[in-house]
């Protein structure tokens, strides 16, 4: 850079500071050396992420630049475009148990604010009309409605009988094929959602008997009868014969027997089925003469009315049951 002033007219002094801004504009304008991120610091190779193993290699001698990196990608895989947006989400993942598949708000019904505070009179007043605006938004058509009381019909029962998830996920699906191909007029909500959660029950391999399920039903148990043999055939379920010895862990679990019954029941229950014995008969009363002829076998007994008031089948068809299968194992009674 050309000094601004005639030399032949600057002093000593300014020469000299006029020098010093010079050199020390020249060391501040300098860029540091940079270093290229995408070589290699040993031989200059091209470097390449593996992100299957979250390392970062050089391509020419193998030196592993970085390890045990952050996959911040999704935990699935997709192979097109459909599938790939099928599978995106944000939010809480969708559930088949709400009317709304869970995409929709919920405003709860505290009133307080973010901190904790009780919120004002005139506040709680909107937030009760903000509550039923939305309520009415996520019902906006009988479908809906249908749905969401079903849903909650279901989930109420499953939590009486303590069924898991599954179970309740598989109900919901097959009440909502029901709603789909019209099959619910003529019929109430609570019997064909009552029969879809027997048929998912039964699909799942955790069973409930007709008498539990039409316990906790609010339909008699004919009707709930009709309805799932109507359900059954015109959805064209596969629904396979209940397994005896799917009831006996429950009923021993509340009997509060030992595991030695329940193995002695199910080889009872392996052999009457082997021999043809337990054809055309109840899989409730199966179980529960199994499990008190395992009792007296392994010298755990219980009586004929303890386990006939949890298995809420009569005395007389366990004792009747008890003995075909002390028959069939060759056992004497």
């Amino acid at each position: 850079m050309p000094c601004p002033f005639p030399l032949h007219i600057m002093s000593d002094a300014t020469i000299r500071t006029y020098s010093g801004k010079r050199q020390r504009r020249e060391v501040e304008t300098t860029e540091p050396e940079r270093v290229d991120e995408d070589t290699c610091p040993e031989c200059g190779g091209r470097l390449s992420i593996d992100e299957e193993r979250g390392e970062t290699v050089c391509s020419e001698c193998g030196l592993v630049v970085e390890e045990d990196e952050i996959d911040r990608g999704p935990e699935w895989r997709a192979f097109d475009s459909k599938e790939k947006d099928q599978k995106s989400r944000v939010g809480a993942p969708t559930t088949k148990m709400m009317h709304d598949k869970g995409l929709s708000t919920n405003i709860g019904w505290q009133d307080k604010d973010a901190y904790g505070r009780a919120l004002s009179s005139r506040q709680r007043q909107k937030m009760q009309r903000l509550r039923t605006w939305n309520e009415r938004f996520r019902t906006r058509n009988s479908k809906e409605r249908n749905l969401k009381q079903a849903l909650g019909e279901i989930e109420r029962m499953s939590s009486a009988l303590g069924l898991p998830k599954e179970v309740r996920e598989t109900a919901s699906v097959i009440y909502r094929r029901a709603l789909q191909e019209d099959l619910l007029p003529g019929r109430s909500i609570e019997g064909v959602a009552t029969a879809s959660l027997y048929a998912a029950a039964r699909q799942m391999r955790t069973p409930r008997s007709l008498d539990e399920v039409a316990t906790v039903s609010r339909i008699d148990e004919m009707e709930f009868k009709r309805t799932y043999r109507y359900i059954v055939r015109e959805l064209n379920l596969e629904v396979q014969p209940a397994d005896p010895a799917s009831y006996v862990p429950r009923f021993a679990s509340e009997l509060d027997l030992s595991e030695e019954v329940e193995r002695r029941a199910r080889e009872l229950l392996k052999t009457a089925q082997d021999k043809g014995v337990t054809s055309g008969k109840s899989p409730v009363g199966l179980a529960a003469a199994a499990i008190y002829a395992a009792s007296l076998l392994t010298n755990q007994k219980v009586t004929q009315s303890e386990v006939s008031n949890v298995t809420n089948v009569s005395e007389v068809t366990i004792r009747n049951r008890y003995q075909e299968l002390l028959e069939a194992a060759e056992v004497p009674a």
